[in-house]
């Protein structure tokens, strides 16, 4: 009987573990490289990440981005946060969102010029 009560106080307590981390699951920043953004942008939508590559634009329309050397990109906003660093490797973290009819967006929460090699 005792036994049986301490399997079920065991997987209450992870059952709570994981109802908790489940709920913070939004919350955590992760790191992602720009091909996973690419390659599977819907299960990265509306989470905290952090991620890197080259800032470039284009003007009509305004727009800025990031991308690698595979040219895997992630539209930024605000354009004026990421503007001053045209041409730079920086590493930026935000909120991640994409839609299949605006693609990926990622707004700045922090943005970090790296140092080049």
């Amino acid at each position: 009987m005792e036994s049986l009560q301490k399997r079920i106080g065991l997987m209450a307590v992870m059952l709570l573990l994981v109802t908790l981390i489940s709920g913070c699951r939004g919350q955590l920043t992760v790191t992602v490289p720009l091909p996973m953004l690419v390659n599977n942008p819907a299960d990265f939508d509306d989470r905290k990440i952090v991620t890197q590559g080259v800032v470039r634009h284009f003007n009509d329309p305004l727009h800025y981005w990031i991308e690698d050397e595979y040219l895997n990109r992630v539209e930024i906003f605000p354009h004026q946060e990421i503007a001053p660093y045209l041409g730079e490797t920086v590493e930026v973290e935000g909120q991640f969102h994409f839609s299949p009819h605006e693609g990926r967006r990622l707004i700045l929460a922090r943005v970090d010029q790296l140092q080049r090699e």
